[in-house]
């Protein structure tokens, strides 16, 4: 009986409910409140659909609302789209609120400069979200910068609709990407590129020299996996110089993705990797910023004489790798202020060996994204290669006024193979390794008093970064490398990543020490 009587309580609560179409509401008298009164859509490039943005309405009266007109300013023809409360359009007519309540307004766009524009590389487009109450009209702006840009990507067959992939030194791959034509192997500021799949430099054929050249304040973004790849007998020469203002930096190279919004500006893995083969040659990278890839370069370039550098790296920068920032394959590399920070496995990995020289490096690794093992720099003369392990001669691995460091206890890792040379030397250098346990007491390639491997290193001090975990590596006047830089290794290198000037007395790593302000 009780179960009856409860039943048919339950009943008429669904018939009382369902009898009610809509609740009652007042016409909007103007007294909204926005969760903000602009929204920037930020950065987008030409006919590229930016991120949604949300904007929340809100009614504080203790009455039921309805706003008589929601609309955009330049209505169907606005360039903007809006969602609100869940229905997409352009106009929207009594839209409700209830009491004490609030809803989500949307906003995208996709813009094309060519018909929205003044003829610039920019335009910033502009429109307003109007609330049309009784006897008054609120509004919230809307602002967005369009930049023009040069767009690079793979042929798709007409017919099938399959994408163009790529044979690079006579090896075909899965990559979707294309070889650059002769008129587009020089990237200039003028325009950002945008680049979707793999875009190579070199002869199919491997038999005519080819050269990328990116002048001075380029700026080259990629789609997700996407990249460069420099193929036989090819080359890369970016070719970035110093700012007059160090903090701008507005004539350095930029290898970014490409979107532009804040929230991803240092977001890890969002393209591939900038690819030297082995089969590339003479390549030059000075005063850049590779960030966000998955792994900044990817270095196989095998000069035939290991005197001559398959690359040389110069005043760059790689942050945000979310495997490895600068990894090498038996290749022969010259570097010298360079910086190196926050990858999720290695900030450098040197595999197979090669002949390496770093100079006035820092090799740094705050990785806090995830769990980390692995050691900033780790040093390897073996390659698995399927079920083959491939062993290569270290010819030579100098580390001259570095720094190597993080947050790790060991940032400094090897792995030998006895049956080929292994030579080493880290000269004036700073490394965090404590062994607080003894782990590597009878390991001779951690015996940091042979000064055939170590000669005037530093350990287990503090090297004074800025914000390390904000890719600000430049240290300060309590640096315990301060004035201990030798001398030989400096004058090669008379200024710091920054253009200032190294000293009788300089210090480890890219930067020279400043007073950081209060």
């Amino acid at each position: 009986m009780r179960s009856i009587y409860l039943l048919i309580v339950l009943a008429g609560i669904i018939s009382f409910s369902s009898c009610r179409n809509d609740f009652e509401t007042t016409a909007s008298t103007g007294n909204l409140e926005f969760s903000r009164d602009t929204i920037f859509l930020d950065t987008v490039f030409t006919n590229i659909g930016s991120s949604t943005y949300n904007l929340k309405v809100y009614n504080r009266s203790d009455e039921d609302i309805a706003i008589p007109s929601v609309r955009l300013g330049l209505g169907e023809s606005s360039n903007y789209r809006l969602n609100v409360d869940g229905v997409p359009g352009r106009t929207f007519e009594n839209v409700e609120i209830l009491a004490n309540d609030s809803i989500f307004v949307f906003v995208e766009t996709t813009l094309d400069i060519n018909s929205v524009g003044d003829g610039s590389n920019e335009f910033l487009y502009t429109d307003i979200i109007e609330f049309n109450s009784t006897g008054t009209t609120q509004q919230v702006d809307l602002v967005t910068l369009v930049k023009d840009a040069i767009f690079l990507f793979p042929e798709r067959d007409g017919a099938t609709g399959i994408v163009e992939t790529l044979t690079v030194n006579d090896v075909e791959t899965s990559l979707e990407g294309r070889y650059l034509m002769d008129d587009e192997l020089t990237f200039t500021n003028d325009k950002p590129y945008v680049i979707y799949g793999y875009m190579a430099v070199g002869d199919p054929s491997g038999i005519d020299a080819k050269t990328l050249n990116i002048e001075a304040g380029a700026r080259i973004h990629f789609h997700a996996d996407s990249g460069l790849l420099i193929a036989d007998n090819a080359s890369l020469q970016v070719n970035g110089l110093l700012s007059t203002d160090s903090v701008l930096l507005e004539n350095e190279v930029i290898f970014e993705s490409d979107r532009l919004e804040p929230v991803f500006s240092n977001v890890p893995g969002q393209w591939g990797t900038i690819l030297l083969t082995d089969g590339s040659i003479n390549n030059s990278i000075n005063h850049a910023t590779i960030k966000n890839a998955t792994v900044g370069i990817l270095n196989e370039s095998n000069a035939n004489n290991s005197a001559t550098a398959g690359l040389s790296l110069s005043n760059t920068q790689i942050y945000n790798a979310s495997a490895v920032g600068l990894l090498n394959r038996f290749s022969a590399v010259e570097a010298s202020n360079t910086v190196i920070n926050n990858c999720g496995q290695f900030a450098m990995l040197i595999q197979l060996g090669g002949s390496y020289n770093f100079t006035h490096s820092t090799f740094a690794n705050y990785w806090t994204q995830s769990f980390r093992n692995t050691p900033a720099v780790f040093i390897d003369n073996t390659l698995l290669s399927g079920d083959t392990l491939l062993v290569g001669e270290l010819a030579q691995a100098n580390f001259t006024n570095c720094i190597i460091y993080g947050n790790q206890d060991e940032e400094l890792g090897f792995n030998k193979d006895d049956s080929a040379p292994f030579n080493f030397k880290f000269t004036n250098t700073q490394i965090r390794f404590d062994d607080d346990f003894g782990d590597f007491n009878e390991n001779p390639l951690f015996d940091f008093t042979n000064v055939s491997f170590y000669q005037d290193i530093i350990r287990g001090e503090d090297p004074d970064f800025f914000e390390p975990t904000e890719n600000m590596l430049q240290v300060g006047e309590n640096t315990a490398s301060n004035d201990l830089g030798l001398q030989s290794a400096s004058s090669q290198f008379p200024i710091d990543i920054i253009g200032t000037s190294r000293t009788s007395n300089s210090d480890f790593g890219a930067y020279e020490s400043v007073v950081f302000p209060e």
